[in-house]
This record gives C-alpha cells, sequence and structure tokens, in this order.
C-alpha cells in the first residue's frame, strides 16, 4: 500500500518528431485530464494540475512529464490551481462548491501529500491561489453573504486568516471571480515588510470589477506596529471597459510585467464571454497608472481570453482561451493572433488545455507577421 503514495515511476518522454500549434510545440502529459493549473518554477522544473486529482511534475523542460501521487480524497476533486517554489515544495488547491473546494501541499516532490485546509462553507467556492515567496500568499475565493472570501497566510499555507475590509462587500451586486486559470489574482507590491497585496479580476451581471488592493497604514504605525496594518486593508473598485453583463463573461485574468517593466503601474487584463469563445469585444483592456485607468484595446484578442502573461524576454504580451492564442508587443494596445488550439491556463514558457494539452512556447513571430496556426491532432 505505501507503493502507491509514492510517486508513480512513470515518465513521459517528448515525441521525436514534435508537434506544434504556432510557436507551440506539443509535449506528452501522458493524461487525458483537463489542465487548468500550470506553475513554471524555472530551471527546467514546472508543475501542472487539473481534473480527477491529477498533478503533473517535469524536472527536464519537458521532456519527461512525471504523474504525481494522488493527494488522499482527490479522485473526484479538480485542481485549477498549483503554486510551486522548486521541485520538491508546491501547494496544489482544487476547486468545487463547498469541501471540493481544499488545498494541498507536498515537500518531497510530489510522493506524498499533506492536507492543508477544506472549504467549510457550503455555499464557498476558491478560485485562484498565490504566493509571493514560499510563506506570503493570498486565496480568492467566491462572494459567501454577499462577500468575497479572502484568505491571507504567512506560513507556507499551514494556516490562513480572512482579510477583512468592507471594501470586498458586494452588497446587491452580482459579481464573482473565475476559476479558469488561477489567474483572477496579482499580486502588487511588497508593501509592508514581505507583505504584498493583491489585484482581483471579477465578472458577472454586474461586472467587470476590478479591484486593487493596498493597505492603509501610516509610516508610524508601519514602523512601531506593523502588523496592526493588517486590518487596514483597503480596495479600490475600477470597471475597466470589457465585456460584462452576464454571468458567463468579465475579467478572467490580470498579470503585471516582470522585472521592473513600467514597475506596477503597467498590466493587462483579458477575458470575455467564456459561452462565446470567438467573440473578440472586450476581451482586453491595458492600464499604464497603476488601475485607475484602463482602455480597451484597439485591436483586442480573437476570441475569449481565461488567462494571460509577461514575456520577459520578448518583451511581449501573450494571450489564449479556448479558440487559441494571441501575442501583444505594445503592452497590450494591440494583439496578433499565435494559433487557434484550445488552452487554458499560462505560466510561461508553457501553457495548458484540455484533454491533457501541454506544450512549450518556442519561437514567437515578429511585430505584424501573421503566426495562426491550425492547432495539431494529438
Amino acid at each position: 500500500m505505501k507503493a502507491l503514495a509514492l510517486l508513480l515511476a512513470i515518465t513521459l518522454p517528448a515525441s521525436s518528431q514534435t508537434e506544434k500549434s504556432g510557436p507551440w510545440e506539443m509535449q506528452n502529459s501522458g493524461t487525458t485530464a483537463n489542465l487548468r493549473g500550470i506553475h513554471a518554477v524555472g530551471g527546467g522544473v514546472a508543475w501542472a494540475s487539473g481534473t480527477n486529482g491529477t498533478v503533473l511534475r517535469t524536472e527536464d523542460s519537458g521532456y519527461m512529464w512525471q504523474s504525481c501521487a494522488m493527494p488522499p480524497g482527490a479522485e473526484k476533486l479538480d485542481f485549477r490551481g498549483i503554486w510551486a517554489w522548486d521541485a520538491d515544495n508546491a501547494v496544489v488547491m482544487s476547486s468545487g462548491p463547498g469541501d471540493q473546494s481544499r488545498l494541498y501541499k507536498t515537500t518531497d516532490g510530489c510522493s506524498h501529500w499533506t492536507p492543508l485546509k477544506t472549504n467549510t462553507d457550503k455555499d464557498g467556492f476558491w478560485d485562484a491561489i498565490a504566493f509571493s515567496d514560499p510563506k506570503n500568499g493570498y486565496l480568492l475565493g467566491d462572494p459567501v453573504n454577499e462577500k468575497f472570501v479572502l484568505l491571507r497566510t504567512a506560513d507556507g499555507g499551514t494556516t490562513w486568516k480572512p482579510v477583512e475590509t468592507p471594501d470586498l462587500d458586494i452588497k446587491n451586486l452580482h459579481l464573482g471571480a473565475f476559476a479558469a486559470s488561477n489567474s483572477s489574482i496579482a499580486l502588487i507590491g511588497p508593501v509592508l515588510g514581505p507583505i504584498t497585496v493583491p489585484w482581483i479580476a471579477t465578472g458577472g451581471i454586474d461586472g467587470p470589477i476590478m479591484l486593487l488592493g493596498g493597505i492603509d497604514c501610516t509610516m508610524g504605525l508601519a514602523h512601531s506596529n506593523p502588523d496592526a496594518c493588517l486590518s487596514h486593508y483597503d480596495f479600490q473598485h475600477i470597471k475597466p471597459p470589457m465585456k460584462g453583463g452576464n454571468e458567463s463573461s468579465g475579467i478572467f485574468s490580470v498579470a503585471l510585467p516582470s522585472n521592473g517593466h513600467q514597475g506596477i503601474r503597467s498590466a493587462v487584463a483579458v477575458g470575455g464571454d467564456y459561452t462565446k469563445p470567438n467573440e473578440s469585444a472586450g476581451t482586453a483592456a491595458w492600464t499604464v497608472d497603476g488601475g485607475a485607468h484602463w482602455t480597451a484595446a484597439a485591436k483586442p484578442p480573437h476570441g475569449y481570453r481565461s488567462t494571460v502573461a509577461w514575456d520577459g524576454d520578448a518583451k511581449a504580451w501573450i494571450a489564449a482561451g479556448t479558440s487559441g492564442s494571441d501575442l501583444s508587443y505594445d503592452d497590450g494596445k494591440t494583439w496578433q493572433p499565435l494559433d487557434n488550439g484550445n488552452w487554458n491556463a499560462l505560466s510561461l514558457p508553457w501553457i495548458v488545455g484540455p484533454k491533457g494539452r501541454i506544450a512549450k512556447l518556442g519561437a514567437l513571430p515578429s511585430a505584424g507577421d501573421g503566426a495562426v496556426s491550425t492547432p495539431s491532432v494529438r
């Protein structure tokens, strides 16, 4: 029985002839699970997650994807978010109503998993998880009792405390976040020691609304009693010019550039209506003033997009969704298509989608080059 808890010794090598979908080089995941979780650690290490308790890991840049031991009781769970720090340590989040939303942690390369937290509210539904360092992170959930659930950890996920602020109240608004790609929150900062604050992307009938997080704390209090500042979270409510007005539309993903590209003032949001995957109107917006004002993309992506990420090497944004992926070299103002593949989530250089689809980014086209490719049949 102990052998069942060990990392399965299945290695899944890439094929000798690489299949491609646009610039994406398809890889062999060895699973048919619907993948929505992906986190690139660096140094060739990445983790992926999906339906039916699926967790995958690679240590060699995707040449082989290893099937992890299943977390206890996770056979029917949908792991929509995963966050890792190296080849051994990771936290995986399942999304679902009530106790189908759970957290597990591994410290031995996914041979064993420890349950961290189970959602005890029958009306709750967890959407995203993000960490700024191995200790500090946030978990976002849909509103319960007309208030967004936002939890914070300072010990790597072992314990979680709610972020209390009236700014998370939605009152009579019909709003929610989307658990489509584990990117409905983006962390800003740090603003207080090692502590960051989240931006929260939402949608729904009264959406879309972006919640811009901050901590309203005086310098004196921050120096004398920094822990007291954690009771002073505030969130501005901003309405970007994106698709909204029904339960299937809104902002699905928000991201900021890394490596100091325009600091925290520049950001891109993508979304649309997931029931209309080929409709391009209202699928992207950008800001250059810290989120205070947003502008719709003049030439948007060519359909609904559930995920967006910054490519620091290419100095470009990449967005993807169920009708393909797109590229922007001008901070989200205009987009050019990359492929027509079916995708869910990004953590560059990787992208994942349904039926076990995993691919790694290859060479990107130059600005203005057409790059649409019919997806490879797998």
